[in-house]
């Protein structure tokens, strides 16, 4: 995979360069102060380039310009952009998303800004990123993640390799009856879901609950973007919020969602928030969701699992299934990375397969009623 580096600072050039250094299945071909300088190099063509991690903020062309270049050029190359952790930045890094970025990052900032602090910050956060567009994924990320969190990575105790194929019976999604509906996506899931519920129509007699991998802030911001697009009211859950029908609830950046239910009221359901460690390497994970959702919903509930790098949701979509709630993926062809709808693809553990406007109409026909 071949790397152009685009920001303005020279100091965080050398930290992503540093970050991505030693790893045989990257090289960092070359840098550009803006995207001006950039786009330059990508005509040029003069070393392949198969990746850009592009900064937002930068003099004579930023990464909004930038972006739009490209794509109206029509280049297919993969793009990360990197955005500050702030309310500003969080809104520039879902307008990329719209406009074609492929994947979001936080810059480190405060007191991860030492220089092998932030090296280190990008590694960790960049090489996932960077290798879900590769065929060396697993095998590398392995060796990157924090060993005191290795033994939530992709559920180990519990891998998808070691599970049989579900040799089970598929539901008719037009039969069942979901009393929630729980969603989980990661790479391409922000405009994912903003298409969907742009076309979601209320109100809904359900709750919906969103597990999407973001930083903390951007969850914040795309909350508010799905209540504009739908209409619906969509929020960053809360702890201990009682989970209403004709309402949305984003999974906070860095904090786990799942659902409980009162032991004096059992027809409330309420958001419990936590910081475990990392699960399938990351916070939130959808698995929790999932898992937590399906005990206390059981067979009236529906699981879909959007575009996304890995196998998040995997181990709590079989538990759905296992309850006899239903699963819905989106197809290889709609998605960004078939990662983790594709876990379940070869699991066999899913009820049916649709691209995003099919699995919007579903929403719909669901949530509305019957």
């Amino acid at each position: 995979m071949k790397v152009l580096i685009v920001d303005d600072s020279v100091v965080f050039r050398t930290t992503i360069s540093t970050a991505l250094s030693n790893i045989a299945e990257i090289e960092v071909v070359g840098t550009a102060a803006n995207g001006r300088v950039a786009l330059q190099k990508l005509e040029q063509q003069l070393v392949p380039i198969d990746l850009i991690t592009l900064d937002m903020e930068m003099p004579e062309l930023n990464g909004i310009e930038t972006l739009k270049a490209l794509r109206k050029k029509g280049s297919k190359v993969k793009v990360i952009v990197f955005s500050s952790q702030t309310t500003k930045g969080a809104e520039k890094a879902l307008e990329a998303l719209r406009e074609g970025a492929d994947d979001v990052v936080a810059k480190p900032e405060g007191e991860q800004f030492d220089f092998e602090n932030a090296a280190k910050s990008v590694r960790e956060s960049l090489l996932p990123k960077i290798l879900q567009f590769t065929d060396s994924r697993l095998t590398l990320l392995k060796k990157i993640i924090p060993q005191e969190t290795k033994q939530y990575f992709l559920n180990e105790s519990l891998n998808i390799s070691n599970i049989s194929k579900s040799t089970g019976p598929k539901q008719n999604l037009n039969l069942i009856r979901p009393q929630a509906i729980v969603i989980a996506s990661s790479t391409g899931g922000p405009t994912a879901l903003e298409l969907i519920f742009s076309k979601i129509k209320g109100p809904l007699k359900i709750p919906i609950l969103i597990t999407q991998h973001m930083p903390p802030v951007f969850t914040q911001i795309l909350a508010k973007r799905i209540y504009e697009v739908s209409g619906i009211p969509c929020t960053e859950a809360q702890q201990n919020e009682i989970i209403e029908k004709n309402k949305i609830y984003i999974a906070p950046g860095d904090y786990h969602l799942e659902i409980i239910q009162d032991l004096d009221a059992r027809e409330t359901k309420r958001i419990f928030l936590h910081q475990k460690p990392l699960r399938n390497s990351v916070r939130p994970a959808a698995d929790f969701l999932f898992e937590s959702a399906s005990r206390v919903y059981k067979r009236d509930l529906l699981g879909i699992v959007l575009t996304g790098m890995g196998e998040d949701g995997a181990i709590g979509s079989k538990l759905i299934r296992e309850n006899h709630g239903a699963i819905l993926i989106q197809n290889k062809e709609s998605c960004i990375v078939f990662g983790m709808p594709g876990a379940l693809f070869e699991l066999n553990e899913y009820d049916d397969i649709k691209d995003l406007e099919q699995i919007t109409t579903v929403i719909n026909n669901l949530a509305q009623g019957y």
